[in-house]
């Protein structure tokens, strides 16, 4: 079912699970901080994602669980085989317009595991709320992630410059939007199940 307005909805939809063959995409919660630190403490990591500090400790982590359930956004744990991977994230800075974001750990990169993730969220995104596109971004220094929105039928719309904590410095990254038309076409890959 489309919801009008996707940013009260979303305090109603918390408890989302996401299933796909292989993961499973949850809320964290504070008993992952060890383990959402570790991923995101690898350096490889950070220097990919915007918003976050280099190092990166666990007070770091903890916050972040703390503000993922207060956030605008829907936050979700990477799970496969039991053991914390990664995260995955819509957020709702555009009313009609949410941005995708992942990160893995690296012991986890190179195996279908990006591509499998961001089609769970992509496909929630679309079946539930009433929204044009979906945004993402990558570095151009990271080709693996821009390959994971390619795949996903996500189109390269320019690039802009943004600020990345761990870095201490703006960056190029690589922008992508994924119209719905185009998601509808691809339907074909497998949908994620909700409980």
């Amino acid at each position: 079912m489309l919801q009008e307005h996707p940013i009260q909805p979303l305090q109603e939809l918390r408890t989302v699970v996401l299933e796909t063959a292989r993961l499973v995409l949850r809320q964290p919660a504070l008993a992952d901080v060890k383990a959402i630190a570790r991923i995101v403490a690898d350096k490889r990591v950070a220097m990919n994602l915007r918003r976050v500090p280099h190092p990166y400790t666990l007070e770091d982590a903890a916050q972040f669980v703390s503000t993922a359930a207060a956030a605008n956004g829907m936050t979700f744990l990477i799970e496969h085989k039991g053991e914390a991977m990664g995260l995955a994230s819509l957020t709702w800075d555009e009313k009609n317009s949410p941005e995708l974001g992942y990160c893995f750990d690296v012991k986890h990169w190179g195996k279908g595991f990006g591509t499998e993730a961001a089609r769970a969220l992509i496909d929630f995104a679309f079946e539930e709320f009433a929204i044009d596109e979906i945004r993402s971004g990558a570095r151009v220094v990271n080709p693996a992630s821009r390959h994971v929105l390619e795949k996903c039928g996500f189109q390269w719309t320019g690039v802009e410059l943004h600020r990345f904590l761990a870095l201490g410095s703006s960056t190029p990254v690589d922008r992508f939007r994924l119209k719905r038309a185009v998601w509808a076409s691809l339907r074909d890959w497998s949908s994620a199940r909700r409980y």
